[in-house]
This record gives structure tokens, C-alpha cells and sequence, in this order.
């Protein structure tokens, strides 16, 4: 495999010099351009009575043709408006009009502290005016991150988060949050206040995080035609970053043309000749003669969804190998249209780097539910990147994200076949059998202790090495047919 690595980056660095020279103006800023910070005036929503603001983001945020972040804080409910509640029992933003927006979330300063409670949401839809009823946002996210004691967990800019909502083009927000037991997405929306009478009395409820605001993304939807050259647009333009567009478009130049939008399928044959090719004398007798890889599916590359390369840190950091695929699913609601997963791709990326403080998207891929399959983290779709996807086991796996809540929602054929596919492709590259169990040791989870060897299935839930409820019961329960598959394409 390092043979296959080795090649790959040779193949790389070769392509990158055939890159047209940056223009003299870039050329002098080689990493991302410069930011400033983003100030916007929000209008007043009708019959809201909530008087005109002034929003500040206070991260930096990027040139407006890459989408923008609105960072608003919230305040203590006050039951009358003489005598304020408890700071850390319930917290709201009134109803107000702001910038459009498509994806919600919540962040706090204590990346180590948990929302133990139920946060709720509405927002007015662009064009209609229509509010939506009261929608719950799942609290249950510091699962998702980069494992403990890396220099990614353990930066200052890192913040805990809720998981990312996906709303729609919205131009005006509600929200409230309410410190008690925690509620998932399909708890429903009724207020949690509520309970039988003569019920017993609960005990009280935790504190709510400090510093808590609400993050409203805006995905810039009304991007260039897809032909559009990387000049400065936001599908991977100049203005990015030169040098940032240039690593990316390169480190999957073995696969593909510089600039490709998509990586193209291929057969079980042409799959298995790169193979031997790029293996060189890595590989064993064994995989010379019978190499188990699935046909390489079609990938769709980060400029084909649309990443701004100047958005993430620069460079790229690898794990040693792929020994196992942890699949998730986004918790971001199914309220989305397969020709809008390329804008929700973009605001899960804004909302992980900006707002959640990472160097990149966690996930290694990301699925639609068409069973479109997309590259996730910057390095190079055949190359074990390190995710920030699995708290605790990141290293040696790699994590692959169905866009939706599966928790009562069955996942789409589509969807499973991609992760089928797509797995015995990449894990194929390693020598993994889909089906079969491998041992990772943990970096420290709530299930398993730091430096614990851990067996597991080579494709594993998410909740197989944290104990939580991602990738959702009903996705969860469709991974033996996935290993199934897996292992078909593979030839096993």
C-alpha cells in the first residue's frame, strides 16, 4: 500500500508543476487571503416587535461570493420583563428578520461541556414569508471530532456545537433552549415544560453552556455555471487561496484531471489494473493474484461541490492506513432535494471550520441520499486522510457521512449501495475485507479507555466506538446489508 501512496504522490507532485503560474498579485500571499470581520444590519421582522440589530460576526469570515456566517448571542428568557430567570435554565433570540441563511446551529466556548437539554428552532422561508412550525435540533455532537490530545481537539478556536440543521433559504430565525434531559430530533416539538399532572416533580435541571449563540449559514447558493473556470469564483477560484486550490486540485491528480469536478467511475478491471500498477512491490503474491477491490465508483471532488479552499487550514494530515470505515449520518433533517446536497455540503464545511473551529470537514466522504458520493477532508480521496469524523478513533479508519437523520427515516437504496460501494473500494486499496473485523486502538471515548485495542467490524457504526445514537437506528441496522455488498463488489 505504501507503494500505491508513493506512486500516487509522485504522480502528484509531477502535476503540480504543470499548473499555469499564480498572477503576480497572488503570488506575494501564497496561503489564504486575508479576512475581515463581517458586520451586517438585520432587519426588523414584521409584528415581531423586536427592534432593528446590528450583527456582528465575530469570527473572520470569508469574501461574500464564498457564503457568509452570522454569529448572534443569545440572552436569558425573561418571564416578565422586571424579573429575569435563571441565566443558565433557558435561553432565547426573539423572533427577528436577518441575511439569508440555509443551516442552523448552535455553539458554546467549552468545546468539553454538553447542551443537556432541547433546543428548538423556526425560521421564515425566503419568498413566501411562510414560518415554520418548531423544529428540534439534535444536541449530540461532540462525538463527531478529532481525537483527544491532537493539535485540531485541542486549539483554542475549537467550540462544542450542536449538529447542523439544514432549513432551507430563510431570511428571518426564532429560537429557544431549555436545560433539562436531552431530547433527539424525533422527540417532536412539543415543549418540554409540559407534563401530566400529578407528575412527579423532576429533578432540577443542569446549567446550560456558557457563550452559547446561534450560528445562521448562508451556503451562497447562486454560484457560477458548473464550467466556470477556478478564476476567483467560489467553486475553487484563486481568490481562495492559489496556493490552497493548488494542494487540493493535486492531491487527487492520479485519478484525475487538475481542476476535475468529479473523479470518474471506473470498471472491476481498469479498478484492479491501477491497482497493480500503483502497487508496485508493495503488494503481496496473494494480492497480485486475486486482488480484492471493488470498481472505483464515481466521486464528486471538492470543487464540484463547491469548497472554498481558502476556508480550511492549509496542508493536510494522514493516518498510517484504512483499516475500517465508520458511517454516520449528518443529524441535519432529510428537508433537502438532491440538487441542493452540494450547498449542504458547503454549509456543514462553513459550520465545522467556522463556527466549530476545525481544520476542515470532518468526514472523509459524504453521501446523498441519490447515492451521490462526495469528497469530504482535503488530502486525496485514495490516501488515508485523518477525519475528525469518530472521537476516540480517527486514526487508522476513515468516515463516511450519509447527509440526513436516519433515526426513524430509513436510509434510500441509493444510499446504502454508495456506502457499499464506495467502501469496497477504498478499504479494497488497504486489503480489508468489508465483512470481516480488524482491532484499532482507542484514543479515549465513553467506551472504550484510552489505549484500549478494540475489535470491530471493518465497517462499523458510529456508535461502535462512541456511545451515541449517530448513525441513527434505522441507517444503523442497514450495515450487514452494506458489508454484504461491500464484500460482493470486492469479489469475496
Amino acid at each position: 500500500m505504501r507503494g500505491f501512496l508513493a506512486s500516487s504522490i509522485g504522480v502528484t507532485c509531477a502535476a503540480a508543476l504543470a499548473l499555469p503560474l499564480t498572477p503576480p498579485a497572488l503570488a506575494a500571499t501564497a496561503g489564504p487571503v486575508s479576512t475581515t470581520e463581517a458586520v451586517a444590519t438585520a432587519r426588523p421582522a414584521p409584528h415581531a416587535g423586536t427592534p432593528a440589530t446590528t450583527l456582528t460576526n465575530r469570527r473572520a469570515a470569508e469574501p461574500l461570493a464564498s457564503g457568509s456566517t452570522q454569529s448572534l448571542p443569545l440572552e436569558p428568557l425573561t418571564p416578565d420583563r422586571g424579573t429575569p430567570s435563571t441565566p443558565s435554565g433557558e435561553q432565547i433570540l426573539p423572533r427577528r428578520a436577518v441575511r439569508h441563511f440555509s443551516l442552523v446551529g448552535v455553539v458554546w466556548d467549552d468545546p468539553g461541556a454538553e447542551l443537556h437539554g432541547r433546543v428548538q428552532v423556526r425560521t421564515r422561508a425566503v419568498g413566501t414569508g411562510t414560518w415554520s412550525g418548531w423544529q428540534n435540533v439534535e444536541t449530540h455532537n461532540a462525538d463527531h471530532a478529532a481525537d483527544p490530545d491532537t493539535p485540531e481537539r485541542t486549539s483554542s478556536r475549537v467550540r462544542g456545537a450542536t449538529a447542523p440543521l439544514w432549513v432551507g433559504n430563510s431570511d428571518g430565525v426564532e429560537l429557544r433552549i431549555r436545560s433539562g434531559p436531552a431530547a433527539g430530533p424525533a422527540a417532536g416539538a412539543a415543549n418540554s415544560s409540559q407534563r401530566p399532572t400529578g407528575a412527579r416533580k423532576l429533578p432540577a435541571a443542569p446549567p446550560l453552556p456558557s457563550g452559547l449563540r446561534l450560528e445562521l449559514v448562508d451556503p451562497e447558493d447562486d454560484a457560477p455555471p458548473r464550467g466556470a473556470s477556478a478564476d476567483g469564483s467560489r467553486t475553487g477560484g484563486l481568490n481562495a487561496g492559489a496556493s490552497a486550490v493548488t494542494d487540493a486540485f493535486a492531491a487527487n491528480a492520479a485519478l484525475a484531471p487538475l481542476g476535475a469536478t468529479e473523479i470518474a467511475a471506473q470498471s472491476r478491471a481498469e479498478t484492479e489494473q491501477a491497482f497493480l500498477t500503483l502497487g508496485g512491490g508493495e503488494l503481496t503474491e496473494q494480492q497480485r493474484a486475486k486482488p480484492h477491490i471493488g470498481p472505483r465508483p464515481r466521486i464528486v471532488t471538492r470543487r464540484g461541490w463547491g469548497a472554498s479552499e481558502g476556508l480550511r487550514e492549509r496542508g493536510f494530515r494522514y493516518t498510517k492506513k484504512v483499516k475500517a470505515a465508520f458511517v454516520h449520518h449528518t443529524a441535519s433533517g432529510n428537508k433537502y432535494r438532491c440538487s441542493q446536497s452540494p450547498s449542504l455540503i458547503r454549509s456543514i464545511y462553513r459550520y465545522h471550520v467556522k463556527s466549530m473551529g476545525w481544520r476542515d470537514i470532518g468526514y472523509n466522504f459524504v453521501i446523498d441520499k441519490c447515492g451521490k458520493i462526495y469528497e469530504g477532508r482535503a488530502g486525496g480521496v485514495a490516501k488515508p486522510v485523518l477525519g475528525a469524523h469518530t472521537l476516540g478513533f480517527n486514526s487508522s479508519s476513515m468516515g463516511i457521512a450519509v447527509l440526513g437523520s436516519y433515526g426513524t427515516k430509513k436510509p434510500s437504496k441509493a444510499a446504502v449501495k454508495a456506502i457499499a460501494r464506495l467502501a469496497a473500494w477504498k478499504l479494497g486499496l488497504y486489503g480489508m475485507n468489508p465483512r470481516g473485523k480488524t482491532y484499532l486502538r482507542s484514543a479515549g471515548s465513553n467506551l472504550h479507555r484510552k489505549g484500549k485495542k478494540v475489535r470491530l467490524n471493518v465497517i462499523s457504526g458510529h456508535r461502535d466506538g462512541f456511545n451515541t445514537a449517530c448513525p441513527g437506528r434505522k441507517l444503523y441496522g442497514k450495515l450487514g446489508s452494506a458489508r454484504s455488498k461491500a464484500a460482493r463488489y470486492q469479489g469475496r
